[in-house]
């Protein structure tokens, strides 16, 4: 352990102990941490050291005080600080306790002595009881208790002291069962607050579901129960193998590592490993690699702590739930076979070496579970067996053909996906069957898009395809509701689900890597070489539709055609619709919400509409155009409007208007412009009814260079969402520009706000000048993130136009900042598509010249410098 003698706050003498020399010893001392750190020093030591620190700098300021004559009183540690563990920012929680009620004058002196620790920048916890009124707080105070029980005399009368711990450690101060349940409890709670996973993109060291809070439960329990005061301890009492408890304190060691060089880059205290930080904090820890490498790699030994924490911290729980409420008596068996029994809710194996005898049992155990609805988990003991047998495999179990059939088997189980695959993850089960799974465990990028590691991700996604087989979930996923029950061999999108990103963190494209891997997982496990075809190309092409749903014009018969080719079939595009809306909505629970269930479903029914009439009977355009036509003439007849009033209006209106709208569209849009009072006055309109998920909002003016930047530049200003726009100019120079618009909640605008936003973005209109774009400041989350802003210029089948892709970081303002950019060079914009990926934009435009051509090389480099410019205005800081 380091020296710290020389920074000891009992050599300094009674005319030093002023603010400045206390603060810069404190600084000093916070410096040597530092330096000792990054010397590779055990964090332990620093630990302790801290402590140790803090211990003699209080009892020195203590006898300061003149508290030490004070007979009957004593300073004492709790909490984190009472274990003698304290990280650079840790809490210092300590008690003044008193054998009874201390007297009036030494209040003053009290409050003196605590506000100097407040003014030196401590994190000072503070209470100042008598041992009753401890014992009165603590019986109401399941922290309070806690906290207690972890408590240590710093200095002080050694009777007074005693007097707490005797109470403490009686068996009527919070009796184990009591204290157990509470504890229980208390971590289900902790658990919610974080959806039950410690995979979460900015994950609380200290608090997430595996942290340090879930050895401290183990401790706290072992302690009330047991007497127990160390891991060490615990291990003694045999409810901890010597194995298990290297492995709690390798684990605990690791977190340590992180929490102690999160807090030397934090000014104020906190335990979440947030994007501000993570970059340094793997640097600090000496993770190297390119880019997001270091990151990454630092997160995926996070996530994996996490998990062997949690794995020990339930069997340890189901341990003591044994000893404290059974207290010690063994639930009677239920044989299941020759091999199982089961305990209550648990399954137990019956012989202590069945899985290492025969692993390929490991996988019997599971379809057990998922034939009994009511057994919830594995007996501790087989816990214990299936962990040695998982570390003793000389070989995966893929490998085994009875385990390849018995695998098999929970593929096509209705209840595996829900019950059995998860608790096969969680155990290990899945990284010990697959080698590639073990690779994406843990596996997390540094972006905002993926909320989840890959693992966990793949898991979510599971569960939703299970979800589809609810008729009561249909009202959220019609098409898959509707889809998947017909699908005759679901088994193959299981194992698409499980292979879709198992390449990721490889190298390379992880559809192709896993399209191999998923064809051979297939003919290892004697799936006939069609259905393999089928798993491999939905791993391969598991993004295509929300690709091209979300940045592809799917009104355009071209477009639709050239996705239902790739498709080949209806088969593979049931299959591949259900696996899209789960990949969606695992990725990130914000994702999935009205407007892509428009897209997809448009894009489904189009694309099955496409493959029944036959790729070689591509649609008509005429006559979809004359279809839209003559059902909208036939409503606007039925309003009292004549066919020549209809005839002369739409005359003027060119044959790509009819075909990109519905005739519900067009008639809304022919009656509003035929009963315009003033034609030269803007004409904006709002469906009150929703629009693929969002609102629908139509303008009708002379056309005007600017009118497209001052129109999204205005529905920024109010915090709106542009998701779609088709910008359409008529014979005679009016245009006819239609928006998507969603509200910051990702909801259609709220109809009581229709009128208002109509009358700004007339006046905006008339106006005709460039409206000014509203600076805002960068979310916090967006803040740490680089997105180089770059444009591609892609190759279509239109000789006339541009489409140009824009990927740029998603801040306040872009959209309006492309529109002004376009205004300012004279460029005609035709169509946008916007698509949000975490705090990435990935827009795409279909332009034209100023001569209404396509851009040629020249004037796409001007607008690729010009949009770099533009946008760097808007980057954070």
């Amino acid at each position: 352990m380091p020296n710290l003698n020389a920074l000891s706050p009992t050599k300094l003498p009674q005319e030093q102990l002023d603010i400045q020399t206390l603060r810069t010893l404190l600084q000093d001392f916070g410096e040597q941490q530092k330096r000792f750190f990054f010397e590779h020093h055990l964090v332990a030591d620093l630990v302790q050291e801290r402590s140790d620190f803090m211990d003699s700098l209080l009892e020195r300021l203590w006898k300061h005080y003149g508290f030490n004559q004070i007979e009957g009183v004593c300073l004492v540690a709790v909490g984190g600080y009472g274990r003698s563990e304290l990280h650079p920012l840790s809490d210092i929680d300590i008690l003044i306790l008193s054998k009874r009620t201390l007297k009036e004058e030494w209040v003053p002196k009290i409050s003196e002595f605590v506000t100097l620790l407040w003014d030196l920048k401590l994190e000072v916890g503070h209470s100042v009881r008598s041992v009753k009124e401890c014992l009165q707080v603590a019986k109401e105070d399941l922290t309070v208790a806690t906290n207690l029980q972890e408590s240590r005399l710093i200095c002080g009368s050694q009777d007074c002291f005693q007097s707490l711990r005797n109470i403490i450690d009686s068996d009527d101060f919070w009796p184990s069962e009591i204290f157990y349940k509470a504890k229980l409890e208390e971590q289900r709670e902790r658990h919610a607050r974080y959806h039950d996973t410690g995979y979460n993109l900015e994950p609380d060291i200290k608090s997430s579901p595996g942290g340090l809070r879930d050895i401290h439960t183990l401790s706290w329990v072992a302690r009330r129960h047991f007497g127990a005061t160390s891991l060490l301890e615990m291990s003694h009492h045999g409810f901890l193998t010597d194995a298990e408890y290297r492995e709690l304190q390798e684990c605990q060691n690791f977190l340590w590592q992180i929490r102690f060089a999160l807090h030397i880059e934090l000014k104020r205290y906190d335990n979440r490993l947030s994007f501000a930080y993570q970059a340094k904090v793997a640097e600090n820890l000496g993770f190297t690699g390119e880019r997001n490498q270091p990151v990454e790699r630092m997160m995926k030994e996070f996530y994996r702590t996490l998990r062997r924490i949690t794995e020990l911290n339930k069997m340890l729980l189901k341990l003591f739930d044994q000893a404290i409420l059974n207290q010690g008596k063994l639930i009677p068996a239920e044989i299941i076979n020759e091999d199982f029994q089961r305990r209550g809710h648990l399954i137990e194996a019956r012989k202590p070496a069945l899985f290492q005898a025969r692993p390929d049992t490991i996988l019997d155990m599971f379809i057990h579970i998922a034939n009994d609805s009511t057994i919830t988990g594995v007996a501790p003991p087989t816990l214990r067996q299936l962990r040695t047998a998982r570390r003793r495999l000389n070989r995966f179990l893929h490998t085994i053909p009875e385990a390849r059939e018995k695998f098999m088997i929970l593929v096509r189980h209705p209840n595996a996906l829900t019950k059995a695959f998860r608790l096969m993850h969680q155990l290990g089960v899945l990284s010990a069957y697959l080698p590639q799974w073990s690779q994406i465990v843990g596996q997390m990028q540094f972006d905002l898009f993926h909320v989840y590691t890959v693992d966990e991700h793949s898991m979510r996604l599971l569960k939703h395809i299970h979800k589809f087989s609810f008729a009561k979930n249909r009202d959220k996923h019609p098409i898959c509701c509707e889809v998947l029950p017909r699908i005759q061999k679901p088994e193959l999108l299981t194992i698409a689900a499980i292979f879709h990103d198992i390449g990721k963190g490889r190298g390379g494209d992880h559809s192709v890597i896993g399209e191999k891997e998923a064809y051979d997982f297939c003919i290892e496990h004697d799936l006939s070489k069609p259905e393999a075809k089928l798993v491999a190309w939905l791993v391969r092409n598991h993004l295509l539709m929300s690709v091209t749903a979300q940045k592809r014009d799917i009104q355009d018969p071209d477009v639709i055609a050239e996705f239902a080719k790739k498709v080949k079939t209806e088969e593979y595009l049931e299959f591949l619709v259900c696996l899209t809306v789960a990949d969606i909505c695992a990725t990130n629970p914000e994702l999935w919400n009205s407007w892509k269930r428009s897209l997809l479903t448009e894009l489904f029914y189009s694309t099955q509409r496409a493959l029944r009439r036959g790729l070689e009977h591509p649609v008509d355009v005429r006559d979809r155009i004359r279809h839209n036509q003559q059902q909208a003439s036939a409503v606007l007849r039925s309003q009292g409007f004549t066919p020549r009033e209809i005839e002369v209006l739409w005359q003027r209106f060119k044959a790509d208007y009819f075909l990109r709208h519905t005739p519900q569209q067009l008639a809304w849009h022919a009656q509003a412009i035929l009963e315009q009072e003033d034609p030269d006055s803007p004409l904006v309109l709002i469906n009150p009814q929703p629009t693929r998920g969002g609102s629908e909002l139509f303008v009708y003016t002379k056309d005007q260079p600017v009118l497209f930047a001052s129109v999204v530049a205005e529905l920024d200003r109010r915090n709106f969402n542009v998701h779609d726009a088709q910008v359409m100019v008529s014979r005679d120079g009016y245009i006819l520009d239609t928006f998507i618009v969603l509200d910051q909640n990702n909801q259609p605008l709220e109809e009581r706000r229709h009128e208002a936003v109509i009358k700004h973005l007339q006046h905006v209109i008339k106006d005709g000048r460039l409206t000014k774009i509203k600076v805002r400041r960068t979310p916090r989350n967006l803040v740490h993130f680089k997105v180089k802003t770059r444009t591609e210029f892609i190759e279509t089948k239109n000789a006339k136009q541009t489409l140009m892709e824009l990927v740029a970081l998603d801040t306040p303002g872009l959209l309006a900042a492309v529109g002004a950019t376009f205004a300012k060079m004279d460029l005609h914009l035709h169509s946008a598509k916007i698509t949000t990926i975490g705090e990435r934009a990935e827009d795409l435009f279909i332009i034209t010249s100023p001569e209404g051509k396509k851009l040629d090389a020249a004037l796409q480099e001007t607008l690729r410098q010009n949009l770099i410019e533009n946008l760097s205005e808007l980057a954070p800081n």
